[in-house]
């Protein structure tokens, strides 16, 4: 791997008395692994001042979100967590209980509770409950080790965001992810030889600006189109970019596979696929034609609600441009059909010959990954790893990312089948505040029955700590922590930026990778010798031990260079050999794979389980398509409700709704309406907008209000206006993937839920919002 020096200002220096550190961000406050480059300014005491994008950063530029220009206010917020606490599992629920501690009292309890508890019922008993995280990539693998168990899990049903495009993508392609080629990891970026602008972008179910997601910078769409790249969209709801589009395909929500089938139909059909890639580089491709022959875009146009005559158009205009790529986004996990609509997303950059080549879609290669393979299952025997949740029962899901199912973790937690869980780690997680959990409440009754520890570590008290932990461990925000961000979480070879202490640390926080480190020696200490110290650490596990962190925190971002198709040069499979890593070593368009896990090896579209198709009985009570989780400028998942600046944006959860249904149902903007299904019940405002289609309403997600009442059942208002409660468990695809949070009924009705329940049913519900407290004070006002 080829190390560039960066060449812009140094890493850090002086200006106008205040120190400047660069640097770039993970969370908080809050994002995927673009590391958008930041300036933090501190004054002579340490204290960070100010926040500014940084223009040397070779992808970003200086351009920066909301979240990091109030990181300020984020930083130095008198709620923060600055201490170790812990809090005795009867008090579970009650914010007076918690009691201020040592960093050593913490780990001494932590040794002894895990000891205990895995002499008691054995390793696979403790469980690490996963989400995005604080740390520039996964916290799961070394939590993992710390505690020997294989029970780490990302607790969204169906793990249904981002990993199950990744499984299908090392199924098919062999490769982790195919994503749109924007230059970021070439010097000189657009400008650079090798580098080709696309003619079309197609995004599918994705809204690259307020959402960064996984790596991919948001708005290198803006900059590609300003040099002359024509859009499609796809996707339910308009946003700034569909605006734009040549098309603009308003898909019924959950049905994108029928789309995407009648598109390979017609690029198949009217013979405008890449003949000599389709020869040389994929297997099954005559049967994959047959198959689309079942949707023709007639058929499609009936069921995407869809004009027949846009899908051919841009099918037409997808399969002609010469590059095109596809940035495909969280829709896809989103469904229980989505490793279907994920099959044919590869099967339409394949067949254009669109993979790994100037202004596609770039895959990496077999050295690109930074990470440390099988780090996680390191410290366990073959016996536990073999007892894996799930491992079993969906092989495709568990083998591959080597995580417990989502949905068999929470029959744990019920059941204690086929094993008890009872010691947890929250590790980045607030799941009970409708960011990654279906049925939230649910899994908070599983959890407060099951767990006899719980461990919670992060910036904030949140729902979820509040409500099931017994000790709280303080973290350090990413001013304050050294650590390392991979794009793609190093599955390709874009940039990685260096994460630099700028100001002085509040309190007695640590960063992820600090309490991994300490942990890790203090309860595997045979395996954490082989590290010398923290520094040694983070850069092999990092950085592969290619350069120290030292080293790469004077670079401050690197772009690591790209190999273009690599499938001719033998750089894509470990034995060197022509083509791609598949059992075939070609792109598997009928997939090899897919049947050894028992599904078909070709695509094809199912109807979402609740939809007006599949359930039309259910219509009359719950009338409208549901989708949920679009992304927002001013927060990242549950994170950034106590920041002022971007209340005042978005001070309450919304929905939209188009004017049509809102004038036949008696809304106007802004009014409280209860959205309802048969799993759950939650108030939203309205906000009324063309944006969705007659017949549909989109809902914000990771919504609470930390200026509320933190005891149970209140718990800061998190079951209000939490939509995951209409979200159900164990509605998952073949292989274990996918959840139906973008597609499942609900109905709407003017009104708040006090309209409809009594005093007692919202107290006992924690659906009561005090009318004394009021976001803009805040509970230290």
């Amino acid at each position: 791997m080829e190390f560039k020096d960066d060449l812009g200002k140094p890493w850090r220096y002086e200006d106008d008395g205040l120190t400047v550190t660069r640097s770039c961000v993970w969370s908080p406050p809050g994002c995927h692994p673009v590391g958008c480059g930041v300036k933090f300014y501190a004054d002579e005491d340490g204290t960070l001042v100010k926040v500014e994008g940084d223009e040397n950063q070779p992808v970003t530029k200086g351009r920066l979100c909301p979240r990091c220009l109030t990181l300020k206010d984020y930083v130095n917020h008198p709620d923060r967590i600055k201490y170790p606490m812990k809090r005795d599992p009867k008090y579970r629920g009650q914010a007076d209980k918690w009691e201020r501690i040592t960093w050593e009292e913490a780990f001494d309890l932590i040794e002894s509770e895990w000891k205990r508890i895995t002499a008691k019922y054995g390793p696979t008993s403790v469980a690490v409950w996963a989400g995005t995280g604080r740390e520039g990539g996964t916290f799961m693998p070394y939590a993992a080790a710390i505690f020997a168990t294989p029970n780490y899990c990302y607790t969204q049903s169906g793990y249904a965001c981002y990993l199950p495009r990744m499984a299908a993508s090392a199924y098919v392609l062999g490769a982790v992810y195919p994503e749109i080629d924007f230059a970021g990891g070439l010097e000189g970026t657009y400008d650079n030889p090798e580098f080709k602008v696309p003619e079309v972008i197609m995004l599918v179910g994705k809204d690259p600006l307020p959402s960064n997601p996984d790596g991919f910078f948001g708005h290198s769409v803006v900059d590609l189109m300003r040099r002359g790249a024509k859009l499609i969209t796809i996707d339910p709801r308009t946003n700034w970019v569909s605006t734009r589009a040549a098309y603009n395909l308003r898909l019924r929500p959950g049905t994108d596979t029928a789309l995407l089938m009648a598109m390979l139909n017609v690029i198949i059909n009217e013979d405008l696929y890449d003949h000599d890639f389709v020869e040389k580089w994929t297997y099954g491709f005559d049967q994959l034609a047959e198959r689309v022959q079942a949707i023709p875009p007639a058929k499609a146009a009936v069921i995407c609600d869809v004009p027949e005559e846009d899908i051919i158009a841009a099918a037409r205009m997808y399969a002609n441009a010469k590059p095109a790529s596809i940035a495909w986004g969280l829709a896809t996990d989103q469904k229980a059909n989505g490793q279907q609509m994920a099959h044919c997303v590869m099967a339409l950059m394949a067949i254009t010959g669109n993979i790994d080549i100037p202004g596609g879609n770039i895959i990496g290669g077999f050295a690109d990954s930074l990470n440390e393979p099988g780090f996680g299952f390191s410290t366990m025997t073959d016996e536990t790893k073999d007892a894996l949740l799930g491992l079993h029962e969906y092989p495709a899901y568990c083998g591959m990312l080597l995580n417990a199912h989502a949905d068999l973790m929470l029959k744990a937690l019920e059941t204690e089948e086929p094993y008890p869980i009872k010691m947890g780690l929250y590790a980045g997680n607030n799941l009970l505040a409708g960011t990654c959990a279906a049925e939230p409440r649910r899994w908070h009754d599983a959890m407060i029955k099951s767990l006899e520890f719980n461990i919670g570590f992060d910036v904030w008290m949140t729902p979820s700590t509040q409500s099931t932990c017994d000790l709280m461990l303080p973290l350090t925000t990413v001013a304050e922590r050294d650590g390392v961000v991979f794009t793609h979480y190093s599955s390709l070879p874009v940039t990685y930026g260096i994460m630099t202490p700028a100001i002085k640390r509040i309190g007695e926080t640590k960063s992820d990778m600090e309490l991994g480190w300490e942990l890790g020696r203090r309860l595997q200490p045979e395996f954490w010798s082989q590290y010398t110290d923290f520094e040694d650490f983070v850069s092999k596990f990092r950085l592969m031990g290619k350069m120290s962190l030292s080293e790469a925190r004077e670079k401050v971002c690197i772009q690591r260079g790209h190999t273009y198709r690599k499938y001719e040069k033998g750089l894509l499979r470990g034995d060197g050999q022509l083509g791609f890593n598949t059992p075939t070593g070609r792109v598997e368009l009928w997939s090899t794979m897919f049947q050894r896990f028992g599904d078909d090896p070709l695509p094809y579209y199912e109807e979402p389980q609740y939809s007006p198709v599949s359930t039309p009985g259910l219509l009359d009570e719950f009338p409208f398509v549901l989708t949920t989780g679009a992304r927002r400028y001013e927060y990242f998942h549950s994170e950034g409700k106590q920041i002022p600046y971007l209340r005042e944006i978005h001070p309450e959860p919304t929905f939209d709704i188009n004017p049509a249904d809102a004038e036949a149902l008696g809304i106007a903007q802004n009014d409280m309406c209860v959205l309802r299904n048969q799993f759950g019940v939650c108030e939203l405002r309205a906000n009324v907008s063309p944006i969705v289609k007659p017949g549909v309403v989109q809902a914000d997600h990771g919504w609470w209000y930390p200026e509320e009442d933190p005891n149970e059942p209140h718990l800061y208002g998190v079951w209000r206006s939490n939509i995951n409660s209409l979200i159900p468990n164990f509605h998952t695809g073949k292989m274990g993937f996918g959840a139906p949070f973008k597609c499942i009924l609900c109905s709407v009705k003017k009104g708040s839920l006090a309209d409809e329940m009594s005093h007692e049913e919202l107290i006992a519900g924690g659906y009561d919002r005090p009318a004394h407290l009021d976001w803009k004070e805040g509970r230290n006002a």
